[in-house]
């Protein structure tokens, strides 16, 4: 057993249970998040390379399958999924990140979050939501102003 595959085991073994509740909390579905977290470690398995924060990895490797996942059933994002905010920044961060996004007109909610957090493409949301793909850029790039005003507003620095 060489030492990478022994570091992948070793990282399943130790985070396997924290990965797939980070992806059943998204999916809200057993199954899926079963599949989806299987999919991870078998990414893992191939490249993990002895990483210092393995569990970290994983959880962008589970992000990522997860938007893949997201983007081919074709779902959209909700407001209450934004656990990296409230991971990295605190649930009062998270909070008001929440009311902030809120607050964006529906135009540019919707684009802000099809682009952050669903990963889509502009030419994909320009699709969904029946606008030019320069129109989606637009409200992305209004929305983001408008969102770091209205965080600034509550003492957050973006």
């Amino acid at each position: 057993m060489t030492s990478v595959t022994g570091s992948a085991e070793a990282a399943f073994r130790r985070h396997y249970g924290d990965v797939y509740r980070y992806l059943r909390r998204r999916t809200r579905d057993h199954h899926a998040a079963e599949e989806l977290t299987q999919r991870v470690f078998a990414d893992a398995a191939a490249s993990l390379d002895g990483a210092e924060t393995p569990l970290a990895w994983l959880y962008t490797v589970a992000r990522r399958r997860f938007a893949d996942e997201a983007r081919r059933a074709g779902r959209t994002v909700e407001l209450a999924d934004l656990p990296a905010a409230e991971r990295h920044h605190g649930p009062a961060t998270a909070r008001a990140l929440r009311a902030a996004l809120a607050q964006l007109p529906d135009a540019e909610r919707t684009v802000i979050l099809a682009k952050l957090l669903e990963g889509r493409p502009f030419a994909e949301i320009a699709h969904r939501v029946g606008a030019s793909e320069a129109a989606c850029k637009m409200r992305f790039v209004r929305g983001l102003r408008r969102l770091r005003t209205l965080l600034e507003q509550e003492g957050i620095e973006p």
